[in-house]
């Protein structure tokens, strides 16, 4: 397992697309573990291979308190089936520090994935879990957090990311 980079804002390769995982080896059980250790470290509650450079539909997530136990959910090759309601709330981003705005999401999702062994499931959820689904399933579109914001927030968020980094 290994800390990696999380690449910021603008960086061109947040734009890029995960890819369809067709099989589930070693090298990305070994990237899961990657994803996951770099997650923790940030800390953030979840974390897209893209935003480490990897181009492959994966992302992990675990939205346990501090004083819970780990709650690792690992979602390959993930689709939203179902969405409903509605959610607005301040959501962060690992690849854009210090920024924090009010993002519109559906309240309830429905995914299906395959876990870190290939076995397929599906996973109704609600609450700060199905808000990370959406957000981490948008970066494997290569969709951020400043493409939900309104055109002054969104320039605002861009020179403040264009003028720190």
């Amino acid at each position: 397992m290994a800390i990696r980079t999380i690449l910021h804002y603008p960086d061109p390769r947040l734009r890029e697309q995960g890819q369809p995982i067709t099989e589930i080896d070693d090298r990305i059980r070994a990237l899961i573990d990657d994803v996951a250790e770099t997650m923790y470290a940030a800390p953030g509650v979840g974390l897209a291979a893209t935003q480490i450079g990897e181009a492959v539909a994966l992302f992990v997530i675990d939205v346990a308190d501090e004083d819970e136990p780990s709650d690792l959910k690992v979602f390959i090759n993930p689709e939203i089936v179902a969405k409903s309601g509605k959610a607005c709330i301040r959501e962060g981003c690992l690849s854009f520090p210090g920024v924090s705005e009010e993002v519109d999401r559906a309240a309830e999702v429905t995914v299906r994935a395959q876990d870190r062994d290939g076995k397929p499931f599906e996973l109704k959820a609600d609450g700060l879990l199905a808000i990370a689904i959406q957000h981490e399933h948008d970066h494997l579109q290569g969709k951020l957090m400043i493409d939900h914001l309104g055109l002054i927030k969104r320039r605002i968020v861009h020179r403040q990311m264009t003028k720190n980094g």
